[in-house]
């Protein structure tokens, strides 16, 4: 999806960050993201495990000096005059079957009888970290810089067979030793971490690819105008409109749903989020989204107001995910298709007036190319006389200038059609009507004699014509549309009220005007009956009450 030219410019950060695309900042924040976590949990783990093998080593070491200082024969060569051919050859070969760097035995006086390097029995011990064992008798593990370097030691005292202290045993590995078996095992780790960056790395790319599809490949600035101008639009038309998801949760309601719904919530009502069954059980949208089929032009009753409304399911990647309604106050559709029909009149009349002195312009032109100017100057007379009749009729008998402009511009519709059309000379409409029943008559006589017209035109022998006649003598306005046209079949002739259906083979605002008749009718109380006539065509009556509440 592209935005025009007038889109939202992006912001012009000075940090590169910011400029970037929202596909590059998602791969880059989510990188980071992970980086930062598998280092800190490889950092964590690494130190974990070397603390442990430090205190694994520590405690080896110490196992290993207490095993030694527990051997009878150790102790007792303490009482040989060489204690070191004894202690020697048994500390050594403990210390190559456990791995140890060295096991150092050494009596009170720290003189060692055992060493690795045998050059250096007899010599005293190095490292001054004995204490502990020759003074208070206390077994522990200790670091410290030996004749062998760095080492970790574990260190406890020998004790002769009265509990006297007699010297020390001291187990050690070297530093270097610990650091090398730590890395080594380390080094794999790190291979390990470093593939889960890897895999981590290539998850963030397609996860930003995801992200990026989801939202049409758009970016944050045009998401922001793109939702702002969706607000716009929809609290701006008319219709109401509400969605839900596929849960049948309200996602979306503009504020005329809002007005159309207050008579059955309050105002401040929080519709969004809440199911919509709770809120409008009626709505039919649910089995829009079970069907997936589009429901148009239905009816549906809120409280007590009747509304057209449309449904529409919506799909996301070939899936239903939700749906939504547009519905409209039916009462306003009505009032619209009136305005639509009066429209359509005037230009009906108008185009036809302007046709008709066209031909008689015409015929007019004729006559004074053919030197008749007589025959011209009774033409006019005529013609004037003709309109002046019309205009001096229902100036004298019709006191509502609506209702006279409606029966005057059928006069010239129907003289383009070539349809004689007539009115009663004893008709008369001279009550004062108010604008709805004005409103409502014009709707009435303009569909009624248009269609009148229409049909007389259809007229296969004689003089297609059409009568009219109206009174409001009594209680009731009384009209009467007779056309000599091919009728209307009895076995349909309700039906012709009904909005959609229509007799014409073809047309353009198909089954629209009768439908309108009727509902202009019912709107004034009024009634109205079809008959057929002698001449075997059709004559509409339609009865009003003066007063509209009887």
């Amino acid at each position: 999806m592209n935005l025009d030219a007038q889109g939202p410019k992006r912001n012009k950060n000075k940090f590169l960050f910011f400029r970037l695309s929202l596909l590059k900042k998602i791969t880059l924040l989510v990188v980071m993201l992970v980086t930062l976590l598998i280092l800190s949990l490889g950092f964590y783990f690494n130190q974990q495990y070397s603390n442990q093998v430090w205190d694994h080593t520590g405690q080896q070491a110490l196992s290993a000096a207490l095993s030694v200082a527990s051997i009878p024969a150790l102790r007792d060569a303490f009482e040989d005059e060489n204690p070191a051919e004894t202690i020697q050859p048994l500390a050594d070969g403990i210390r190559k079957e456990i791995g140890a760097e060295f096991i150092v035995v050494g009596n009170r006086d720290e003189i060692r009888y055992s060493h690795p390097l045998p050059d250096r029995l007899g010599k005293p011990m190095v490292g001054e970290d004995n204490d502990r064992a020759l003074i208070h008798g206390e077994s522990y593990v200790s670091t410290a810089v030996g004749s062998l370097g760095p080492s970790i030691r574990g260190k406890t005292p020998v004790f002769s067979e009265n509990g006297e202290i007699i010297g020390v045993v001291s187990v050690g590995f070297l530093e270097e030793d610990v650091e090398l078996s730590v890395a080594e095992f380390l080094s794999d780790t790190w291979v390990i971490t470093a593939s889960i960056l890897g895999i981590g790395v290539i998850g963030a790319f397609l996860i930003s690819v995801h992200v990026k599809r989801s939202i049409h490949g758009l970016e944050p600035e045009e998401i922001g105008h793109l939702f702002d101008t969706n607000q716009a639009v929809l609290q701006s038309i008319h219709e109401g409109m509400i969605a839900i998801d596929k849960d049948g949760n309200i996602t979306m309601i503009n504020q005329t749903a809002r007005s159309y719904l207050t008579s059955e919530k309050e105002e401040d009502y929080q519709y969004t989020g809440k199911l919509l069954l709770d809120v409008l059980p009626q709505s039919g949208l649910l089995e829009v989204i079970k069907t997936g089929k589009p429901d148009f032009n239905s009816e549906l009753w809120i409280g007590d107001e009747l509304y057209i409304v449309n449904r529409v399911p919506i799909f996301s990647n070939g899936d239903i995910n939700g749906a939504v309604s547009t519905f409209r106050n039916r009462t306003e559709i009505r009032e619209l298709s009136k305005e639509l029909s009066k429209v359509q009149q005037y230009t009906e009349g108008l185009r036809a007036q302007t046709h008709e002195f066209s031909n008689k312009l015409s015929t007019i032109s004729g006559l004074l190319q053919l030197d008749k100017v007589e025959e011209v100057v009774e033409f006019i007379d005529q013609e004037t006389k003709n309109q002046q009749d019309w205009v001096r009729f229902l100036v004298e008998n019709v006191s509502d200038t609506m209702v006279s402009g409606v029966l005057l511009g059928k006069l010239n519709r129907a003289s383009e059609l070539g349809v004689y059309m007539s009115i009663d000379k004893f008709s008369q409409l001279t009550v004062e009507l108010n604008k709805r029943q004005q409103e409502n008559i014009v709707t009435i006589l303009g569909n009624i004699i248009e269609n009148g017209v229409e049909a007389a035109s259809l007229h296969q022998s004689g003089i297609p014509s059409v009568s009219i006649s109206f009174t409001d003598i009594g209680r009731e306005i009384v009209f009467e549309v007779e056309d000599n046209g091919p009728g209307i079949d009895e076995k349909i002739m309700q039906k012709v009220f009904e909005r959609g259906y229509s007799t014409k083979s073809s047309s353009k605002h198909r089954g629209v005007g009768l439908a309108l008749v009727m509902e202009a009718v019912q709107n004034l109380n009024g009634d109205i009956f079809i008959e057929e006539t002698s001449s075997k065509g059709t004559r509409f009556v339609i009865i009003l009450p003066k007063d509209e509440s009887e």
